[in-house]
């Protein structure tokens, strides 16, 4: 039995709510769970230095979390980002990219926050899905002022973790489930099936190949309903 008495490919309750941040030019709170992430967009007029002049544009991400977001307080990455951060900086970042033409963008930078309020497991996989919808906005604003001429996104991504407990696969989980699971495993997918990333890591014992394709199948009923509730938040 999962700690939450969720069935093994029961999702979180999940909601996005758009418009969050009053000034950011795209914003949502994502929530999966008790697990809280706050996610903005903002549009700087330039590319960064080493893209300058190849007509194209840039989406980078950062990623923090609040001191207490968990159980004690954590101290606040004040100098550098630690390890984890900066992997988690870079994959939210290339998550977006990978359904964003950057060319139609111009000679722009949109940068994405992801700051966790409240963690309880599955911070990255949040962060993801609820950075699409904070993008899609801020591309929405750009083109209502005619700085685009057609929305850049080509897809939607959505990620979420699945891993093994006490010997059965299962979906999105918190923090319970994180922390003495097997096997631990973040997929990032997006909204057609494509992979744009697998993480899958064993704890204490190897998983096999079979698990690993159950894992993955797991994922891609949790993306479809991520999908679908990124459509009904974009469309509300």
């Amino acid at each position: 039995m999962r700690p939450s008495n969720r069935a093994p490919d029961a999702m979180r309750p999940v909601s996005l709510q758009r418009n969050f941040a009053r000034y950011a030019e795209g914003s949502c709170l994502v929530k999966f769970g008790e697990t809280q992430v706050l996610c903005t967009a903002s549009l700087e007029d330039k590319p960064p230095m080493w893209l300058r002049g190849q007509g194209k544009g840039w989406i980078t991400a950062e990623y923090a979390m609040l001191p207490r977001a968990t159980h004690t307080r954590t101290r606040r990455e004040t100098s550098k980002p630690s390890g984890r951060t900066q992997e988690i900086q870079r994959l939210i970042g290339r998550s977006l990219r990978a359904v964003t033409n950057l060319q139609a963008l111009g000679e722009r930078q949109i940068t994405i926050d992801c700051d966790v309020l409240q963690a309880d497991g599955g911070t990255r996989t949040a962060s993801i899905t609820g950075a699409w919808v904070a993008l899609h906005d801020c591309l929405k604003w750009m083109r209502g002022r005619s700085m685009i001429k057609d929305m850049p996104l080509t897809d939607h991504v959505g990620a979420v973790s699945c891993g093994i407990y006490q010997g059965v696969p299962v979906l999105d989980l918190d923090y319970a489930e994180d922390s003495s699971a097997h096997t631990d495993g973040n997929f990032v997918i997006t909204g057609s099936g494509g992979l744009v990333e697998v993480q899958a890591t064993a704890e204490g014992a190897v998983f096999s190949e079979d698990e690993l394709t159950k894992l993955l199948g797991l994922a891609r009923g949790g993306i479809r309903l991520l999908v679908e509730l990124q459509k009904q938040a974009i469309e509300a």
